[in-house]
C-alpha cells in the first residue's frame, strides 16, 4: 500500500487517531478533551476543551525555536515598485506592536474587526494582530463598494475597522477612504474606531474622534501577548455571496484550522520550513487567508505576497519574475492568471530570461482548469502543473495530488485524488451514489474533517439550508463532477452550470473543454442559453490569442465542429461568439450566471465581486452584434 493509500484509509476508518497525529504539530496551551465532538450533528467540533493561539503558531514559536533571523513574508508590489522583506523576528514586532494598539483602543477577545484593505504587507499583520487577541477578523476584499461594505459591517458588527488610504491597480489609484465612510454612512452598525494605513500615492482624510493614523498608534503601542483562545473559538468570518442577496458568514475556528492547514503545507504541497511558497491571491479571497498568511506561517516557510497583477505590471513575465527573485520552490494560482498569460504570451518567450531552477511546483485552483492550459504550462516551466479543488467552505484542498505524500499519475481535466479527511461521493438526486464516470452531485459525507466550515456566522439554520439540507448525511459542495474507477475526481461545473439540452444533462465544463484546444483560443467560457424548442442550448464565448492565426468567424466555426466530432451532435452547440474578454471576479472565477442571464434577456445584478462591471456591456454588444438578443 502507498502513502497516499495508507492516509487516506488512516483517515477515514481512524479520524480521531489521524488528526491527533496531525496536530501534535501545532503548539497548544491545553489538551483536548476529545479529538472530535459529535454529540450535536450536523455541528460537529474538533479539539474541544484544547486552548491555543494561531499568531503564536504562526510567529512566536518560531522565533522562540532559534528561527527568528529566517524570512517570513516578502511584500513584492510591482504597481509601486518597491519590495519589503520582513524576517520572523521583525514580523512579530510589527504585529504584537499592532495588538497592542489595538488592545489599547479597546479590542478584546471575542470582539470583531473588519480588515479593508489592499495587498500590503500590513494587511498580513492586521489578521495575525487580531488572531494574537484573540479577535475575530473579516477581510473584505478592498476597494469593494460601499454598499457591499455596509452589508458586512451590519452581519459582523465589528468594533474597529482596520483599511489604509488607497489601493493601487494597474494604471490607477483607488481612494478606499470614502467607500468606508459611505459605508459606515449606510450601515446600522457603527464601529467605535477605524485605524487607517497612510500610503504616500493618496493620503485619507481622517474623521475626528473615530478615526486613527495606524503608524501613530503603533508608534505609541507597548507589544502585546498572545491571548488564548479555545480551540473551537472562530478565528475568522470570510463572507461569500449567497443566492439570497445577503452574504453567507463562513466561520473558521481556530484549532482545526491550524491542524489541517499545517499537515496540507507539506503533504500537499510538498513543502517545508524554510521553503519559499508564492501564492498569487489576495487576502479578501480564502485563498488569500490561507495560503499566503496561515499555512506558510504556521509551518514555518516564507510567503511572498504580491501586489499585482499576472499581467500588465509591467508584462506577462512578472510570476517569473517573482519565482526567480525570491527563489520560489511552488507556487499557487488561478487557472484564469495561466490564460491571461498564455494569450499574451503564447509561446512562453518570457519564460526563457528567468532562472526558475529553483522552482518545483504549479499548483492551480479556483476554477476548472483545462488541459489546455495545464499542458502549456507544463511545456514552457517544465514542473509538474497539479489541478486541486477546494472551497471558501472547505478552507483547505477537498482534492488533490498529494505531492508531499505520494504523487499520483497526472490524468488532465482531473483534480486527482480525495485528501485524506476528505469521504467523497458522486450523488444522484435521490442521494444514491453514481456509477463511475457518471456525472453527480460532488458530496461530502459528514463529518467534515478539521478546517472546514462549523457553521456560519449567527446562521445555524442557513448554514443547515444551505449545505446540508439537500443530501442527508452530506456537506453538497454545489459542484458537479464524476469519479473515475481509479477514484480520480473531475470536477466539471457548478451545480447550476448543468445545462439541460432536450432531457440531456450535459456539463458546461466539457464543452469548454474542448473549445480550449484550439489552437488560437486563449480562453473560453460556455453558457447554458434559453431555448424554446430544447430548454437550452450552449453557447461559446471565446477569446482569441494575441496573434491568432485565423479570423474571428473561422475560429468558431471550427469550434462548434469540433464540439460535435468530440461530444456528439446530441450537445447542439451551434454558436459561439469571439469577445474581446470575459466578465471575472476580482479572485479570476467567470461569471457565468451573469453571462447567461445577458444571453436570456433576464434581469441581473452586477456582481459585487466583479473586476470591470464595463465588460457586461461589452458583452451585452458582442450578443447584439451576434444576433442573439435585441
Amino acid at each position: 500500500m502507498g502513502a497516499y493509500e495508507a492516509a487516506y484509509r488512516s483517515a477515514l476508518e481512524t479520524p480521531e487517531e489521524f488528526w491527533a497525529a496531525a496536530a501534535a504539530n501545532i503548539d497548544w496551551s491545553r489538551g483536548w478533551d476529545q479529538v472530535l465532538d459529535s454529540s450535536n450533528p450536523p455541528f460537529y467540533r474538533w479539539f474541544p476543551g484544547a486552548r491555543m493561539n494561531t499568531c503564536h503558531n504562526a510567529l512566536d514559536r518560531h522565533v522562540a525555536a532559534g528561527r527568528g533571523d529566517q524570512l517570513a513574508l516578502i511584500h513584492d508590489s510591482p504597481v509601486t515598485g518597491t519590495i519589503r522583506r520582513y524576517t520572523y523576528a521583525e514580523l512579530l514586532d510589527h504585529v504584537a506592536r499592532l495588538a497592542g494598539a489595538l488592545s489599547a483602543l479597546g479590542l478584546e477577545k471575542g470582539d470583531r474587526v473588519l480588515i479593508y484593505m489592499p495587498m500590503v504587507a500590513e494587511a498580513a499583520m492586521a489578521m495575525l494582530a487580531c488572531a494574537r487577541l484573540g479577535a475575530i477578523h473579516s477581510v473584505v476584499f478592498g476597494g469593494f463598494a460601499s454598499n457591499e461594505l455596509a452589508t458586512r459591517i451590519d452581519d459582523a458588527k465589528p468594533k474597529i475597522v482596520l483599511s489604509a488610504s488607497c489601493g493601487i491597480e494597474v494604471n490607477r489609484v483607488i481612494p478606499y477612504k470614502p467607500l468606508l465612510d459611505g459605508a459606515i454612512e449606510q450601515a446600522s452598525w457603527k464601529p467605535e474606531g477605524c485605524v487607517i494605513l497612510q500610503r504616500e500615492q493618496e493620503a485619507a482624510q481622517l474623521t475626528q474622534v473615530r478615526d486613527h493614523d495606524w503608524q501613530e498608534i503603533i508608534n505609541a503601542a507597548e507589544p502585546a501577548d498572545c491571548v488564548t483562545v479555545a480551540a473551537t473559538d472562530p478565528l475568522y468570518i470570510l463572507y461569500t455571496s449567497g443566492t439570497t442577496g445577503v452574504p453567507k458568514g463562513i466561520v473558521r475556528d481556530n484549532g482545526g484550522h491550524a491542524v489541517a492547514l499545517n499537515w496540507s503545507m507539506s503533504n500537499i504541497y510538498g513543502l517545508e520550513a524554510g521553503d519559499v511558497f508564492f501564492t498569487a491571491s489576495d487576502v479578501g479571497w480564502v485563498v488569500g487567508h490561507s495560503y499566503i498568511v496561515y499555512a506558510p506561517l504556521i509551518h514555518g516557510c516564507t510567503t511572498i505576497l504580491y501586489e499585482g497583477k499576472p499581467v500588465g505590471t509591467p508584462d506577462a513575465g512578472v510570476f517569473w519574475r517573482v519565482i526567480a527573485e525570491h527563489g520560489a520552490r511552488a507556487m499557487f494560482t488561478a487557472p484564469t492568471a495561466f490564460r491571461a498569460i498564455k494569450r499574451e504570451d503564447p509561446d512562453g518567450e518570457l519564460i526563457k530570461q528567468y532562472d526558475l531552477s529553483k522552482f518545483q511546483t504549479l499548483f492551480l485552483a479556483g476554477e476548472h482548469a483545462d488541459p489546455a492550459t495545464i499542458q502549456w504550462a507544463e511545456t514552457h516551466l517544465g514542473v509538474p502543473v497539479i489541478d486541486h479543488w477546494w472551497q471558501t467552505e472547505t478552507g483547505w484542498p477537498i482534492a488533490a495530488n498529494c505531492m508531499g505524500l505520494e504523487p499520483q499519475a497526472i490524468k488532465y481535466g482531473s483534480a486527482t485524488k480525495p485528501v485524506p479527511g476528505w469521504d467523497l461521493r458522486a450523488l444522484d438526486p435521490a442521494g444514491a451514489e453514481v456509477k463511475p464516470g457518471e456525472i453527480g452531485a460532488l458530496c461530502a459525507k459528514l463529518p467534515l474533517p478539521p478546517g472546514s466550515l462549523p457553521t456560519l456566522w449567527n446562521a445555524d439554520a442557513r448554514f443547515i439550508e444551505a449545505y446540508l439540507d439537500d443530501f442527508a448525511g452530506y456537506y453538497h459542495t454545489a459542484d458537479a463532477g464524476y469519479i473515475d474507477e481509479d477514484g480520480y475526481v473531475y470536477v466539471m461545473t457548478r451545480t447550476d452550470d448543468i445545462i439541460n439540452v432536450a432531457g440531456h444533462r450535459l456539463s458546461t465544463g466539457a464543452i469548454e473543454e474542448v473549445l480550449s484546444e484550439h489552437s488560437d483560443v486563449a480562453e473560453c467560457a460556455v453558457v447554458g442559453a434559453a431555448d424554446e424548442l430544447k430548454g437550452q442550448v450552449p453557447l461559446g464565448f471565446l477569446v482569441l490569442k494575441v496573434g491568432a492565426d485565423k479570423s474571428p468567424d473561422a475560429v468558431a466555426e471550427d469550434v462548434v465542429r469540433m464540439v460535435r466530432d468530440q461530444i456528439g451532435p446530441v450537445v447542439s452547440f451551434k454558436t459561439a461568439i469571439v469577445v474581446q474578454r470575459l466578465p471575472k471576479t476580482r479572485s479570476g472565477k467567470t461569471l457565468r450566471g451573469t453571462m447567461r442571464a445577458i444571453a436570456d434577456g433576464t434581469d441581473y445584478k452586477v456582481p459585487a465581486t466583479i473586476d470591470d462591471p464595463e465588460i457586461l456591456d461589452e458583452i451585452t454588444d458582442s450578443l447584439k452584434e451576434a444576433g442573439l438578443i435585441t
